[in-house]
């Protein structure tokens, strides 16, 4: 159902974190064929495509205060669960559908899809990826996403592991399509503000310890002491309560609490990290994402080896780019050079390239939209008969059954909860993020007794 020349391609985006409804939103406004979002625009960003966001309901739904800081704006935007979306896809008529979710989400989504369109040839365009850098469970994460029509890989060293990886298994690797971060851009860095502000890019769970967390806050806190004519902030993804993509035990917020007496020129701030970076001088973190958007504006990024070089930390990805250093180097005023030909491999576009970035991308998704007769089947590469040890257990989590329908009990509401089912809702989310905030640690802090 290609779209009209007068009317913009309808496009439907389920996210289930407050980062991947970022990336999903932002994707779907740089891939849709036709009018889209200016390349490199940050902030409150309206898609000018017709955009209607769903949030899978769980422990990492955002709030309203996640979703503003995002600062993406969509046609309309609610809250579901994963039989109600598929319901949804059943009843509505989409040009484009992204899935921006952990890939079991994924997985679960195809295989709902592909039985409500097992008789229609009529189905959207199916879309996925990641939301950054992937360090990770690359194939368990790749395999659970494939049978999607698009798998996009945000760097030409992605794409290379992605295709890989599909034809190791013989799966069809044509889909990986190589794209960018959607969210790069801003002003390019142009040399030192007033005053010189270095800004740490806190993860929920990297470091996931309490004492290599709290050996980082003193440390940016002893930099701030060390450089009292230098802005030291901690920039941090949410605050306690609420979640976003990986679950945080020990917010740094709580950590800083009972820190005593912090410098004058040391601060913990919020917002979007886009309008953060438009300030900083000098961007530090283990192996945020954050770092892909400092190295896109030439802003000087350090890359910390304090607590090693491990694949559990993912900053082993930064190998070879010049950015690694410890705390140590960067007190005594070391300033990193970054490697050119490695940034260019991990789709920074520093170049000046980003603006092409997403052509491919687009270009196939125009082409599947104008295919006769519509699209063909969607065949994800587990099925019962590869993976039956595997799929059901996955599809199960979101209430379906192994062939994609929806299991005895599942959710069969359409409409919005009313106000009772709501503040329920609310209090047993609260109730799971304080368990995973507070019980938890104490838990596990008793049982290294």
């Amino acid at each position: 159902m290609p779209p009209s020349t007068t009317k913009p391609p309808r496009i439907a985006v389920l996210a289930d974190s407050d980062t991947r409804w970022k990336w999903g939103a932002l994707t779907a406004g740089r891939i849709v064929p036709g009018p889209s979002m200016e390349a490199g625009a940050l902030g409150d960003t309206q898609v000018t495509t017709a955009l209607d966001g769903f949030l899978l309901r769980g422990r990492a739904t955002p709030t309203a205060r996640q979703l503003a800081e995002v600062g993406v704006r969509a046609d309309s935007l609610r809250e579901v669960t994963a039989v109600e979306f598929l319901r949804t896809m059943a009843r509505e008529s989409y040009d484009v559908l992204v899935l921006s979710l952990v890939g079991g989400g994924v997985q679960a989504m195809l295989h709902g899809l592909a039985r409500v369109y097992e008789d229609r040839a009529d189905r959207p365009v199916i879309v996925t990826g990641y939301v950054g850098v992937v360090y990770e469970k690359l194939a368990d994460g790749l395999l659970l996403r494939h049978g999607a029509d698009l798998v996009l890989a945000n760097s030409r060293q992605d794409a290379e592991r992605f295709r890989a990886v599909y034809d190791g298994v013989g799966a069809d690797s044509t889909t990986v399509t190589e794209v960018a971060l959607p969210f790069l851009g801003g002003t390019p860095y142009t040399g030192e503000h007033d005053p010189y502000t270095v800004v740490f890019a806190a993860q929920p769970s990297v470091p996931d310890s309490r004492r290599d967390r709290t050996y980082l806050l003193d440390r940016l806190i002893q930099h701030a002491r060390l450089h009292p004519e230098r802005e030291v902030l901690l920039k941090l993804r949410s605050k306690p309560g609420e979640h976003t993509t990986h679950i945080e035990e020990l917010p740094y917020q709580k950590l800083a609490q009972r820190h005593g007496d912090l410098p004058p020129n040391f601060q913990l701030v919020y917002g979007n990290m886009g309008e953060v970076l438009d300030r900083t001088d000098l961007l530090v973190t283990v192996s945020s994402t954050a770092a892909l958007e400092s190295l896109h504006r030439r802003i000087p990024t350090v890359v910390l080896t304090d607590l090693g070089i491990r694949e559990t930390l993912g900053n082993h990805h930064f190998t070879g780019s010049g950015c690694l250093a410890s705390w140590d180097q960067l007190d005594a005023g070391h300033r990193p050079a970054p490697d050119e030909e490695w940034t260019a491999r991990q789709g920074v576009c520093a170049d000046g390239s980003y603006p092409t970035a997403f052509d491919a991308a687009r270009e196939r998704i125009a082409k599947l939209l104008d295919r006769p007769g519509g699209l063909p089947p969607v065949r994800p590469y587990y099925t019962p008969v590869t993976a039956p040890g595997y799929l059901p257990g996955i599809l199960a989590r979101h209430h379906l059954g192994p062939d994609g329908t929806p299991l005895p009990g599942a959710p069969a509401h359409d409409r919005e909860p009313g106000p009772v089912r709501q503040i329920v809702r609310r209090a047993a989310r609260g109730a799971y993020r304080h368990g995973v905030q507070r019980v938890a640690p104490v838990i596990r802090r008793m049982g290294e007794l």
